[in-house]
């Protein structure tokens, strides 16, 4: 069964699914009061640009530009599917996660202090490992990125 859909609503859908990912998390954090370490930012700043990079796929109806948001979200959903599990088999089990990958990255970018409500870690990698419903709350980043990623890929093919 082949799944028709355009690319328009591919890119529209990661766009607003990757960001509402984001407006969860900080729900979760400035709502519910969990902190994120940082690998939960670095989530975030995946999610944001995974939006980023569906946007020239959305505006642009070259082929070749809609391939290459294709390509940029299937990538970025793959860093975010290791990010995630990452941070559930390793970091959360550590003790610290400062000058981790995580803690590098988003120490490089400078967005924890241009944007510290967003992108700013405040919680240890052991103190922010908690679940949401049951699940470990970086299960639900894992199903997201699998779902963005997936549904990138079913597009091409069909």
């Amino acid at each position: 069964m082949k799944f028709a859909y355009s690319g328009r609503a591919l890119y529209t859908g990661v766009a607003v699914v990757a960001l509402g990912a984001v407006g969860a998390a900080l729900v979760t954090q400035h709502v519910l009061g969990m902190q994120p370490c940082p690998w939960c930012v670095l989530q975030r700043l995946i999610f944001v640009a995974m939006a980023l990079v569906a946007l020239p796929g959305l505006v642009v109806r070259q082929r070749s530009v809609q391939l290459a948001s294709t390509v940029a979200v299937v990538a970025l959903a793959l860093a975010g599917v290791a990010t995630a599990l990452w941070q559930h088999f390793v970091a959360a089990r550590s003790a610290s996660c400062a000058m981790t990958l995580a803690d590098q990255i988003m120490q490089w970018t400078g967005l924890g202090e241009l944007l510290p409500q967003v992108f700013a870690a405040y919680a240890s990698c052991a103190d922010a490992a908690s679940t949401l419903l049951g699940l470990p709350y970086e299960f639900y980043s894992l199903t997201l990125f699998i779902v963005l990623g997936g549904a990138a890929l079913l597009h091409r093919r069909a």
